[in-house]
C-alpha cells in the first residue's frame, strides 16, 4: 500500500533535480556567452535596452505558437523567451543588481501573497471573483506608493492593446461610457474630425485625428467585450489568406505583377465565397 506513494515522492524528486539541472545549464550558458575573456562578442555588447525588441519578438513568437496549436513550437519558443529572461537577470547581476534566483523567489512571493485563497485561508472564488480580488490588491499597493491608475500599464505594449488597458483601468473610477452606443457616437465624431483634418491637407493633425479614431475603437471593442488585438489578428489572417488566393489564381493563369483591380476584386469575393462554404 505504501509503494505508490513512495514512487510518487521519487517522481517528484527525480523531476525537479531535472527542473534544477536545466534551468542551471541555462544559466550556464548564458554566463559563458557573456564571459568577457571567452564569450560571445555579440552576446558581451549587448544591453537591457537592445535586448527589450528581442524580448517582446519571443513573447509574440509564443502567441503564435498557441495560436496554431503546435505544441512542438511551443515548447522551443517558451525556451527562447526563457533565455531571454535569463540574458537579462545575467546582465543585472552583473551589474549587482539581482539575479535569476532573485526573479524566481520574487515571482513566487508575489503569487502566494496575490493568492491568499490558496496558499492562506481557503477562500472559494469564482475566477472573476479572483480577479477582482487580485486587482483590489494591486490597486492596495498603487494607492500606497500614491502611483497613477496608469502607472503600470506597460509602454512597450501594442498600442492598440495599451488603449485597451488604459480605458480599462479608467473605468474602474467611472471614467467610462455607460454603453457601447456613446462610444459608436464618439467615433462618428472623432471620423468627422479626421475627414476635417484630411482636407487640411495637415498631416500631424491627421495623424492625430486618426490616433483619436483607433484609441475610440480600443475602446469599442473593450465595451463589446472583444479583445482588439485578437480580432486584428483575424483580420489580418483573413486578409492572407484572401490575398494569397488571389496571388494563387493569378500564377495558374501565369499573370504576374500588378493586375486590374476589379478581376483581383472577383477573386477576392471568389476566395471569400469559398470560406463561407467550408
Amino acid at each position: 500500500m505504501s509503494a505508490e506513494p513512495t514512487e510518487n515522492v521519487r517522481e517528484t524528486e527525480d523531476r525537479h533535480a531535472r527542473n534544477a539541472a536545466s534551468t542551471q545549464a541555462v544559466l550556464d550558458v548564458m554566463a559563458s556567452l557573456r564571459d568577457p575573456q571567452h564569450g560571445c562578442p555579440w552576446d558581451i555588447e549587448q544591453t537591457f535596452a537592445t535586448i527589450a525588441p528581442y524580448t517582446i519578438e519571443e513573447a509574440y513568437e509564443v502567441a503564435d505558437a498557441i495560436e496554431r496549436q503546435d505544441l512542438a513550437a511551443l515548447k522551443e519558443e517558451l525556451g527562447d523567451l526563457l533565455f531571454q529572461v535569463a540574458f537579462h537577470a545575467r546582465m543585472a547581476e552583473e551589474q549587482g543588481a539581482f539575479d535569476f534566483g532573485d526573479v524566481a523567489q520574487a515571482l513566487a512571493d508575489k503569487m502566494i501573497e496575490r493568492h491568499p485563497h490558496v496558499f492562506g485561508e481557503k477562500i472559494e472564488r469564482t475566477a472573476e471573483e479572483q480577479t477582482k480580488a487580485w486587482e483590489a490588491l494591486k490597486a492596495e499597493k498603487r494607492a500606497a506608493k500614491g502611483a497613477s491608475l496608469l502607472d503600470d500599464v506597460a509602454m512597450a505594449l501594442p498600442a492598440l492593446m495599451r488603449a485597451e488597458k488604459l480605458t480599462k483601468r479608467a473605468a474602474r473610477i467611472n471614467f467610462d461610457w455607460p454603453t457601447p452606443d456613446e462610444v459608436l457616437v464618439k467615433l462618428d465624431e472623432e471620423l468627422a474630425e479626421l475627414e476635417e483634418a484630411r482636407a487640411s491637407g495637415d498631416h500631424e493633425a491627421l495623424t492625430e485625428e486618426m490616433g483619436d479614431v483607433l484609441f475610440v475603437m480600443a475602446n469599442l471593442a473593450r465595451k463589446l467585450k472583444v479583445d482588439p488585438e485578437e480580432a486584428l489578428r483575424r483580420a489580418n489572417a483573413k486578409f492572407t489568406r484572401r490575398f494569397q488566393h488571389i496571388e494563387q489564381r493569378l500564377n495558374q493563369q501565369g499573370r504576374t505583377g500588378p493586375q486590374p483591380l476589379d478581376e483581383m476584386e472577383a477573386l477576392w469575393l471568389e476566395a471569400k465565397r469559398a470560406e463561407k462554404a467550408r
